[in-house]
């Protein structure tokens, strides 16, 4: 034999043997091991030791704390979890939520008890206890007060004795919770002031709102579960602002300024100096927005110190943010100018200084240098995928701190002069660095790539156009590790597609479930655009899709298709789809409105009439359905029952309190009755999502469905 192709046979059978040696990901391993087994190495938990450069994180599965210093990165080991439970006569299994109260002590809850313990003397102390049943616990900043939740009243635990701050009997009247269903960035309902002289909080009244009835089958007989659920142009809840004040006793409360009392009240905070409450009140059509000013000791209006329309919608997020502890001047998000931005204002509603002017969104402040001249904050640069860290002083110098591409998690040091910056890319599992304020970085962690040894296919990022033909879209194609370009391939679409949401990122397997990777292994491509509608392209490139959803966003679909025919490998006779929320919405919209397009599609909690969606989300995109006939009519997925034609299976939890079953179940209704065979899935008592083991029952659902029907 020619010694050449001994050669190359030789390589082949290397080759070959080199890749069967490659282990393989199960399915369970997609589903669960991600961020487990696979998971990179970072530095877990980390934190910045107040007061100083100093940090910790843990490791050991949470139950050593580390500590380590900007200077000198080399980690000892300090305290762990049976120091503490010795001390405290805990059972503490990790140090999961452990706060810091100062620099040398430690803030941890068991049972309902909350401890602190000194990191230095090793000893421990009690600092409070809440009933059983207490929710929405918080502490004032020196963690000397707690304000907590029972049912629908807020309650204060002072000196270890239990002030009742509201006394509702009506249990539709809900103080101290979070409200309007945690849209415009609301996430609690208690706001301490800085110096602690007050406690203001939300109070929602749902009198009026309908009772929405959900079924706890675990009962003998089954028993409905009644939860409040304002649909969309249906009565919603009304909003108040109550601001306790501990050295009388005394609550005062403030009411939308409008007088409208379905307005929304977001985005609540308090100024430095803890006289004032500075609050985002918005109309309930969502296009007009004041950002106004209360006094704190009689709840009167000051003054309005901005406005803001906009004929499609104002989505307030982020509260005011104030760069100095001396000075009322505070920093505002806004998407006035199509992308973005921060922009400083004094206490008079005065502008001072637009301070960014990017043609890219700014997402969060990281916090300020403790002069409060220099603003750090995360944005995704130029290209959409990247999240990247900037700063930008007062006078809108910006620079950017991270050089390296990919998505970033920064904190910053109390005294301003470091950050700790943890990212991903593309070929980066993770890597940890700390920066200083030159902007020198230096790395203490870089983690292994823990797919090595096993047949991990790839992913391309690309770029395609929009249905508009002007607008980029970035598209992700996974293929197998053994990927053979003269084959044909049967393709999984996986999508989204709706608002506040993007599936393709600049981090390690670009933004992807593991579990589409095995998919890949099977002898699929898997496939992905962010269409028009989806976040982090400015407000133009989102709002396309404003009374009419599902249009856009279908037709830029549409055009990944186009894609993925025109390449030689792609079967275009055996696509599939699956999406869940509204990526079920747009999987239903796909196999109805273009039935010839997909062979297959799954859809999880779908969307299928926005009538029956909640006001805030629902109404910011589609008005009222009285305003919006039109728009809600051709959205509404129902309405095309007659035209399926592919296999079609809907999945469902049974106890979902975002999308309700009535949304799937009318579906089906609408089938039987257009004569249309479809497949039904329920997950008992599951809400939104299914999770915890039972989410490997539902992959496996989803995908054999998909490869069973899509030959």
């Amino acid at each position: 034999m020619n010694k050449k192709w001994i050669a190359i046979g030789g390589f082949l059978l290397a080759f070959g043997f080199a890749q069967a040696q490659l282990k393989s990901i199960t399915l369970e391993d997609g589903v669960l091991q991600q961020n487990r087994k696979f998971g990179a190495d970072r530095l877990t938990g980390f934190q910045w030791i107040p007061g100083t450069t100093d940090y910790v994180y843990y490791a050991n599965t949470w139950s050593k704390m580390m500590k380590a210093s900007a200077a000198n990165p080399e980690a000892k080991e300090w305290i762990t979890l049976a120091d503490i439970n010795k001390t405290l006569g805990t059972k503490l299994t990790n140090f999961f939520g452990v706060q810091w109260i100062d620099g040398s002590h430690l803030l941890l809850t068991e049972g309902g008890k909350y401890y602190s313990f000194d990191v230095n003397t090793k000893i421990g102390t009690t600092l409070s206890s809440v009933p059983e049943s207490a929710d929405n616990t918080t502490f004032n900043d020196s963690k000397s007060l707690l304000a907590y939740t029972k049912d629908n009243n807020l309650y204060l635990k002072k000196s270890e004795q239990e002030i009742a701050i509201t006394q509702e009997s009506n249990k539709g009247i809900v103080s101290g919770q979070s409200i309007s269903r945690n849209e415009f960035g609301i996430s609690g309902g208690i706001f301490w002031a800085p110096n602690s002289s007050y406690l203001a909080f939300y109070q929602k009244d749902e009198s009026q709102v309908a009772d929405y009835p959900l079924l706890d089958i675990t009962k003998t007989p089954g028993q409905l579960v009644n939860i409040k659920y304002p649909m969309a142009g249906q009565p919603s809840e009304k909003v108040r602002v109550g601001i306790y004040h501990l050295a009388t006793g005394k609550t005062v409360f403030i009411s939308p300024k409008s007088g409208a009392a379905d307005d929304y009240m977001t985005n609540l905070c308090w100024t430095p100096d803890s006289k004032y409450i500075v609050v985002a009140e918005l109309n309930r059509g969502q296009n007009n927005m004041n950002l106004n000013v209360y006094d704190a000791a009689t709840g009167n209006f000051v003054r309005t110190l901005l406005n803001e329309t906009n004929e499609r919608w104002v989505e307030p997020e982020h509260e005011a943010f104030f760069p100095s502890a001396k000075s009322n001047n505070f920093v505002w998000f806004s998407e006035k100018d199509g992308f973005q931005n921060l922009y400083y204002y004094d206490f008079n509603g005065k502008l001072i200084k637009q301070l960014t002017q990017n043609k890219f969104p700014a997402r969060e402040i990281i916090g300020a240098n403790p002069e409060g001249t220099e603003i750090y904050f995360k944005a995704t640069g130029e290209n959409g995928t990247n999240m990247l860290v900037y700063k930008v002083d007062l006078k809108g110098k910006q620079t950017l701190v991270t050089k390296d591409q990919g998505v970033h998690t920064a904190y910053l040091s109390t005294d301003g002069t470091y950050l700790f910056d943890e990212y991903s890319n593309h070929s980066t599992p993770s890597k940890s660095v700390i920066i200083d304020k030159k902007g020198n970085a230096d790395v203490v962690l870089t983690s292994k790539n823990k797919y090595e040894g096993y047949a991990l296919g790839t992913a391309e990022i690309k770029t395609i156009k929009a249905a508009d033909g002007v607008t980029d879209l970035y598209t992700r194609l996974i293929k197998p590790s053994n990927f053979d370009p003269t084959k044909k391939y049967p393709v999984l679409v996986y999508v989204y597609g709706g608002p506040h949401a993007q599936m393709i990122t600049n981090s390690y397997l670009d933004g992807a479930n593991l579990w589409m990777y095995w998919m890949a292994e099977q002898g699929y491509l898997v496939f992905t655009v962010d269409n028009r509608g989806s976040d982090n392209r400015g407000f133009a490139f989102e709002s396309v899709i404003h009374r009419n959803l599902g249009n856009n966003e279908i037709d830029d679909q549409l055009k990944g298709v186009d894609y993925l025919k025109s390449l030689p490998f792609v079967d275009g006779n055996r696509l599939a789809v699956h999406g869940w929320s509204f990526g079920g919405f747009m999987t239903t919209s796909l196999l109805l409105r273009k039935p010839d397009v997909f062979k297959v599609g799954v859809a999880g909690g779908p969307v299928i009439d926005w009538k029956w969606y909640e006001v805030m989300y629902g109404e910011r995109y589609m008005d009222t359905p009285e305003e919006n006939p039109q728009g809600f009519e051709t959205a509404c997925v129902s309405n095309y029952a007659k035209d399926l034609k592919g296999k079609l299976l809907l999945i469902h939890g049974t106890s979902d309190d975002v999308v309700v079953e009535q949304h799937n179940l009318s579906l089906v209704k609408k089938l039987v009755e257009a004569g249309k065979q479809a497949d039904y899935f329920p997950y008992p008592m599951h809400k939104h999502n299914v999770t915890g083991k039972d989410r490997v029952h539902l992959m496996k659902k989803v995908l054999d469905y998909v490869m069973e029907n899509n030959k």
